[in-house]
C-alpha cells in the first residue's frame, strides 16, 4: 500500500466533498457539503486537513482542531476499499503527531462504534455528548427563583460580561468579544434580546443564548430554535437560575416562532440532563467520545 499523507489543498475539494457526503450519507442529520460551505468550515474553525493519495486519487482525509472540548478528531473519512481501515490507521498516526497537549478525541455515533477497532489504536471510550430536543407548544411557567435575581434579556454593551461569565464558568474560552456579532451576521433578525440572563445587584450570574438553527432549518425545512451556550458562575448554583432561564428562552422561542429547541449537553453533566428532561427534553442522539492518551 503506497499511500502518501499531505497537506489539504484548495483544488482537493471536489473530492473531498464527494467522500464525506458519501461517508455520512444517512447519518443523523447529516447536512451535505458543497465545496464552499466546506471551505467556509475548514477556514472558520481553522481545521487542520491532511488528505491520503494513492496513484493521484484521494483515497480519504482526516481533519483535527482545538475547541471548546480539548483536541479534537472532526472528519475521518475513507473511500470504501479493501485498504480501508489501513488508510484511516496511517491517518490516524499522521495527525497524532500534531497533538500538543496530553489527549485527542474523537466523536462517534454510540450505536455505530467498534470498540475492539478502537482500542487496537489505543482510543477508549471516555464521556460523551447528547443532543438533546423538546418541543414548543405552549408558554409555560417559568420556575422560581430568589427575589433579589431578575431575569431579562443582556443590554447593549455588556458583551465583556456576557463573554466574562460564560467563560468562567466553562474554566475555559467558550466565548469571544465578537461572538455576538458573529451570531447577528449568521441571522439577520437575531440581537441582544435573545440573550437571556440573571441579573444580580447589576452583575450577570447566569446566561442562556437562545437562536434559530439556522443551517438545520435552512435544510430541513424546519422551524427549530437552538439553545447554547448556557452558563451559571459556580457562587450562584443551585438557586434555579439555568431553570428558569432555560424556560424563559424557550418561552422566548415560541413567540418567535420555533416550534421546537435542541442544544447539547455532556452525558457527564448529571444534574443538566435531569433539570433539561424537566422542562421536556429528551434524548435525541448520543455520541461517545473515544479518548487517546499522550501523557
Amino acid at each position: 500500500m503506497m499511500v502518501k499523507i499531505r497537506k489539504f489543498k484548495q483544488e482537493d475539494l471536489t473530492q473531498l466533498v464527494n467522500i464525506i457526503n458519501d461517508s455520512y450519507k444517512g447519518s443523523y442529520e447529516f447536512i451535505p457539503y458543497t465545496e464552499d460551505s466546506l471551505l467556509k468550515e475548514i477556514m472558520e474553525r481553522k481545521l487542520n486537513v491532511l488528505v491520503a493519495e494513492e496513484k493521484g486519487e484521494i483515497k480519504g482525509l482526516i481533519s483535527y482542531w482545538r475547541g471548546g472540548w480539548g483536541e479534537e478528531i472532526d472528519f475521518l473519512c475513507v473511500k470504501e476499499c479493501e485498504n480501508q481501515s489501513k488508510i484511516e490507521d496511517v491517518l490516524l498516526q499522521e495527525v497524532e503527531k500534531f497533538v500538543s497537549g496530553e489527549k485527542l478525541f474523537i466523536a462517534l455515533g454510540a450505536e455505530k462504534i467498534d470498540y475492539e477497532k478502537w482500542a487496537k489504536r489505543g482510543y477508549k471510550p471516555e464521556g460523551g455528548l447528547y443532543h438533546m430536543t423538546a418541543e414548543l407548544k405552549e408558554l409555560k411557567p417559568i420556575p422560581p427563583i430568589p427575589k433579589e435575581i431578575v431575569l431579562r434579556s443582556l443590554k447593549i454593551g455588556e458583551e465583556k460580561k456576557l463573554v466574562e461569565v460564560v467563560n468562567t464558568a466553562y474554566g475555559g474560552e467558550r466565548l469571544t468579544l465578537n461572538s455576538i456579532q458573529k451570531w447577528k451576521e449568521r441571522d439577520p433578525i437575531f440581537n441582544e434580546d435573545w440573550i437571556h440572563v440573571a441579573d444580580y445587584k447589576g452583575e450577570i450570574v447566569s446566561v442562556v443564548v437562545s437562536r434559530r438553527d439556522i443551517k438545520y432549518n435552512s435544510y430541513f425545512r424546519a422551524k427549530r430554535g437552538y439553545l447554547g451556550p448556557a452558563a451559571t458562575l459556580p457562587e450562584y448554583r443551585g438557586k434555579g437560575l439555568a431553570s428558569a432561564l432555560t424556560q424563559k428562552a424557550m418561552n422566548f422561542l415560541l413567540e418567535k416562532g420555533m416550534n421546537c429547541v435542541g442544544l447539547y449537553t455532556s452525558e457527564r453533566n448529571k444534574a443538566s440532563v435531569s433539570l433539561l428532561k424537566k422542562l421536556g427534553f429528551k434524548v435525541a442522539y448520543h455520541w461517545k467520545f473515544l479518548t487517546k492518551h499522550f501523557k
